[in-house]
């Protein structure tokens, strides 16, 4: 029989063969040098003499006395009895017949010179993992390159766990705004039963803190102890920026608006305790609400300074000094909602909105906001149901959200940008860096100051489009009310236009001609569809039998502001004028009957006092003076 040749493996058998028995004294031969590369080698048939001499050669090693022939004959079709168990194996003979059955284990022919088998670890990682062949099918130089490989790649050390310090809290940037720092004495006005007044919930000085017919100076931002140096009115509720960096909050809170907790523990009041003193004291409503309470703004960036508060009807917005805007509260359309951020229906305590860098200014309509940023280019976001946003505010996938993320209104380049921003209920207006005044919004009474669709419920204006009627007029101030807006001129005039039937806009009825004015089926009145110089009709003491044309006639008019139906003119001299709707005394005159004319605010609390702001929500209104620090004012009636 033929000898059976080695088995290959991937090394190649260059190391000597394993020794015989513990017993055996033949050395076997050498193993052949050149290994086969394939598997193994089918067996071959010999020429019978060497398998005999070396089969004799086993007999004599094992001690056997048969005879030649003896041999012979049991030579094929006996098998090579086992080694006993704790012998060693036997030594490779070349020609000795091997038991067919039994394999050489390829991991035993490694090199000589290769690295001891401790490294199989490495190699079944890399089998493991698909990045390596089998020993039969890899060549030997690429084996020898895999094995080679640094261990330490392989060996995962400990990870020494490091204790990572908090990272430090943001600080503000640099300041680009520069606040107001005068305290400010603040007089209020109107019905205030939802606590928007902030004279809290009982009398003080013998005076309930509702129905308040004329200014009253609200103790509650006393100039020494609170500090107020601006205000915002909202809809039903109002915020105040005080001289020591801290915001001030009061009235409705039934979406956030006030950015604090309200939780009162008081309930209803005892209908049958109606007419004791107490009761006479107590009207009733939450003083978590009705009383100025501080924000905590303590979220906002470490070092921020705030330098404006403006107010919706249902959220607040305060401006850093660094350029930052923060807000919380909601925002409303015409079915409910819309919610706060794309994330957020209800947002409770001050966010910071993202997105708004570099803010030089906020505006806040009923829903809405503007931004004007140091470049001149105009933000706007909140609910864009009548295009007050001056620009898309829907989307497939986002709807009525898709406005909540502040977005630029219009194209602003070096050569055309904004300088300023108002905001009315439902319409919006920047000035441009000509003097021009831009606007856009709902427009069903020309409250926008142009005439596309004057009178049609669905009037719009898409995008911001400049007002042709007040081309070269050079406003300086302009705000909106609901259904119209009022402007003051660099040379002192007051112009108004919009809804008529409230005398929102001022104007005796001398002043409607066809040209300017859309009259209903009755005949009357309805909308002033340009913008109108104001001339004045009543003296200062109110409504007079005998009309005084030109009652305005050298009042030179520095700033406005508006409430829902109502209008406000501040002059030269610090005295403040209003006129309109004032079912709720929100014109300060004292009455509830519509102030047909621009007409002087006049009380003890105010007289002689150089008012410098006026504001106004729903049903109430407010005025501001400086604060005298050395005496102390007289209430007003």
């Amino acid at each position: 029989m033929a000898p059976r040749k080695a088995a290959a493996s991937s090394g190649a058998n260059k190391g000597p063969a394993k020794p015989a028995a513990a017993n055996g004294t033949a050395k076997a031969k050498p193993a052949p040098k050149k290994a086969a590369p394939a598997p193994r080698a089918p067996r071959t048939q010999k020429p019978a003499p060497t398998v005999e001499s070396e089969e004799e050669s086993v007999d004599h090693v094992n001690g056997d006395a048969g005879s030649a022939d003896d041999s012979d004959a049991d030579l094929e079709p006996k098998k090579k009895a086992p080694a006993p168990k704790k012998a060693a194996p036997p030594k490779t003979i070349p020609g000795l017949r091997k038991d067919p059955a039994r394999k050489a284990p390829t991991k035993k022919a490694a090199p000589a010179k290769e690295a001891p088998v401790k490294k199989a670890p490495v190699k079944r990682k890399a089998e493991v993992n698909g990045d390596e062949p089998s020993d039969g099918e890899r060549p030997a130089k690429k084996r020898k390159d895999r094995e080679e490989k640094p261990v330490d790649k392989t060996v995962k050390k400990p990870r020494v766990r490091r204790v990572v310090p908090p990272p430090e809290p943001e600080a503000a940037g640099a300041a680009i705004n520069i606040g107001p720092s005068n305290p400010l004495d603040v007089f209020v006005f109107g019905e205030g039963t939802s606590g928007e007044l902030g004279l809290g919930s009982v009398k003080y000085d013998g005076k309930k803190p509702i129905d308040v017919k004329r200014p009253r100076l609200n103790h509650n931002l006393n100039a020494s102890t609170v500090g107020a140096v601006h205000v915002a009115c909202g809809g039903m509720h109002v915020a105040a920026l005080t001289r020591d960096n801290r915001v001030f909050t009061w009235g409705v809170n039934d979406d956030g608006a006030l950015g604090r907790s309200t939780a009162w523990d008081g309930g209803v009041r005892n209908v049958d305790d109606e007419d004791s003193d107490s009761d006479d004291d107590d009207t009733g409503m939450n003083p978590m609400e009705s009383t100025p309470a501080e924000v905590d703004l303590s979220s906002a960036l470490v070092g921020t300074v705030f330098v404006q508060v403006d107010a919706c009807d249902s959220a607040t917005f305060v401006l850093s000094a660094d350029g930052r805007v923060y807000g919380w509260g909601t925002f409303r359309g015409s079915d409910g909602i819309i919610g706060f951020s794309e994330d957020v229906r209800i947002q409770r305590t001050p966010a910071l909105i993202p997105g708004l860098t570099e803010i030089t200014k906020i505006a806040a309509g009923a829903n809405h906001v503007l931004a004007l940023d140091r470049w001149g280019k105009v933000y706007t976001w909140g609910s864009g149901g009548q295009f007050q946003l001056g620009r898309k505010a829907i989307s497939r996938h986002g709807g009525l959200q898709a406005g909540l993320k502040p977005e630029a209104c219009g194209r602003f380049t070096k050569k055309h940008y904004a300088v300023d921003i108002s905001a009315g209920s439902y319409h919006s207006f920047y000035r441009d860096n000509h003097g021009e005044i831009w606007a856009w919004g709902l427009n069903n009474y020309s409250q926008t100051g142009h005439t596309d669709d004057t009178g049609k419920d669905d009037a719009m204006v898409l995008v911001p489009k400049p007002v042709e009627a007040l081309d070269g007029r050079k406003v300086i101030s302009i705000s909106g009310g609901m259904h119209h807006s009022v402007a003051a001129t660099e040379d002192g005039q007051l112009l108004s236009w919009g809804r008529i039937d409230g005398n929102q806009v001022g104007h005796p009825s001398s002043v409607y001609t066809e040209d300017n004015t859309v009259f209903d089926d009755h005949g009357k009145p309805r909308i002033l569809s340009e913008p109108t110089q104001l001339k004045g009709k009543y003296s200062s003491a109110g409504c007079s039998s005998a009309p005084v044309p030109n009652m305005l006639a050298g009042v030179h008019a520095t700033s406005v502001a508006t409430g829902t139906d109502t209008s406000f003119a501040i002059d030269n001299e610090g005295k403040v004028w209003s006129w309109g709707f004032s079912a709720n005394y929100q014109t300060g005159q004292g009455t509830t009957d519509d102030i047909e004319a621009p007409t002087v605010i006049d009380n003890t609390a105010i007289r002689g006092r150089k008012i410098i702001w006026a504001g106004a929500g729903g049903q109430y209104s407010m005025i501001a003076a400086e604060a005298d620090m050395a005496a102390a004012q007289p209430n007003g009636a």
